[in-house]
């Protein structure tokens, strides 16, 4: 089994990107950054959540 994690918490993807877990949330409940629930839990998956950051990179804004 991988060690390397593919699918993310909003509390890692916080961590990850250095913003609050407040912020994290607003993006993914307005779907800014993809996201799907698992229960009531959100789950981002990583090649997801690279594919965002490389967007802003290129000058897209969320």
């Amino acid at each position: 089994m991988e060690t390397d994690n593919k699918i993310l918490t909003v509390s890692q993807v916080a961590k990850y990107l250095q913003i609050s877990e407040v912020t994290t949330y607003k993006l993914v409940q307005e779907g800014k950054i993809p996201a799907f629930k698992v229960g009531r839990h959100w789950r981002i998956v990583k090649d997801d959540l690279n594919e965002f950051i490389e967007k802003q990179k290129n000058g897209e804004r969320f």
